[in-house]
């Protein structure tokens, strides 16, 4: 089963996002989204391949955020698509089944479609306001993530859902009991003085049993 904390990379600079990525393996992550976002080619390549040994050594998922080709090219072990990305459907014909794609979802309609069309795993959101992204989807808070997640429950409809959008430690036990697999979080780890402590945190609210 996939793991309930992704850690979505941060950072101007090939050299910043490495250190990010570094230090929040070396703190006890274990699946990086890679998230760079207006580079050159080269750059962005320059730093994929950096990432991958990476989270070779440390047995961590390297997803690549957005960028297919580079994801196929790179041999990452898969790709998350936005909603105005390339198609679910499309990103699985040209990746084959052995890869893992993500998606973003907003709304119970995209979860729908991208289930349809093969997706292994959700981004809902945005929880709250995040300054990490830009043009951001109507904001879902703790209700709106309640109300996706009983409508999936009644349509039967089974795929690991995390939680995204200015996510903070306090927020993880609250939005666990809305049904939720896992959470994918950025700044939180990336500011952090005492890294390992916060994700041991967060991975005992993660993992914590849910009694409903």
């Amino acid at each position: 089963m996939y793991s309930k904390l992704q850690y979505i990379s941060q950072g101007e600079t090939i050299e910043k996002q490495l250190s990010n990525i570094h230090q929040a393996l070396d703190a006890g992550c274990n699946w990086v989204q890679m998230r760079f976002k207006n580079q050159t080619q080269k750059e962005t390549f320059t730093l994929a391949e950096a990432i991958k040994p990476l989270c070779e050594k440390y047995a961590a998922n390297f997803i690549v955020n957005d960028d297919l080709h580079l994801a196929k090219e790179i041999d990452a072990d898969g790709v998350h698509l936005g909603l105005t990305d390339t198609k679910i459907n499309e990103a699985r014909a040209f990746l084959g089944t052995s890869k893992v794609i993500g998606g973003t979802a907003n709304t119970f309609e995209d979860i729908q479609n991208h289930v349809k069309d093969g997706c292994d795993y959700i981004g809902l959101g945005p929880f709250r306001f995040t300054a990490t992204k830009e043009k951001l989807s109507p904001i879902l808070g703790l209700s709106g993530y309640f109300d996706i997640l009983q409508k999936l429950k009644k349509n039967k409809i089974e795929i690991p859902v995390y939680a995204i959008g200015g996510i903070t430690l306090r927020d993880v036990s609250p939005l666990m009991e809305t049904g939720i697999h896992g959470i994918a979080i950025s700044g939180i780890i990336t500011e952090s003085d005492e890294k390992e402590k916060l994700i041991q945190q967060l991975n005992e609210k993660l993992y914590a049993k849910i009694i409903v």
